[in-house]
């Protein structure tokens, strides 16, 4: 296990430990599967973004908080050039860059995902989490299945939904696809 892996899955456990709740009543009052929730608290498998969004919300801290363990400070706005935001590194055939990292009291989390072009060749792997989910493809081509409806996304293309609904994407046409995530 990654050594950030370990460190959010403290960050995690310490916020429930200070308001003396288990990891089964967390997941409960989040709508997280009791038995999923335990694998992302042991390492087994890992905390999708969005469960994070909903951890980091239930807690009143800041995402870059429990992701990197640093407070943000901005209140007004927060410029990320182009480059430079800081990757967020969740599963290994998707990378995820924090466009609000240091803003404080955000209303959404937005990301530029990449899905590498061997996504393609993978199993679709679904996940849910609590909120919402608005994706708009800037490069490639975007296979997304929410809810059991599979459709295919080019750029300009943009799809808003229930993010409680099973939803996994990938790439496809054996190139990466660069897209915008906002989770609300």
């Amino acid at each position: 296990m990654a050594e950030e892996v370990r460190e959010i899955i403290e960050r995690v456990k310490v916020l429930r430990e200070i308001e003396e709740i288990s990891g089964e009543t967390l997941a409960k009052e989040l709508g997280f599967d009791p038995g999923e929730y335990h694998k992302w608290e042991t390492g087994e498998a890992d905390f999708p973004i969005g469960a994070l969004v909903e951890i980091a919300a239930r807690f009143k801290v800041d995402l870059t908080e429990l992701i990197s363990g640093e407070t943000p400070r901005l209140k007004t706005f927060c410029l990320t050039r182009a480059g430079h935001a800081p990757a967020v590194s969740r599963r290994p055939m998707y990378t995820y860059w924090n466009l609000a990292y240091n803003f404080h009291h955000k209303k959404a989390e937005p990301f530029l995902v990449e899905a590498q072009s061997d996504t393609e060749s993978k199993p679709l792997s679904l996940n849910t989490h609590p909120g919402q989910e608005f994706d708009y493809v800037l490069e490639g081509r975007l296979f997304i299945s929410v809810g059991g409806h599979e459709m295919e996304l080019g750029p300009g293309d943009g799809i808003y939904y229930d993010s409680n609904e099973p939803h996994g994407m990938k790439a496809l046409g054996g190139e990466r696809t660069r897209f915008l995530a906002f989770v609300f």
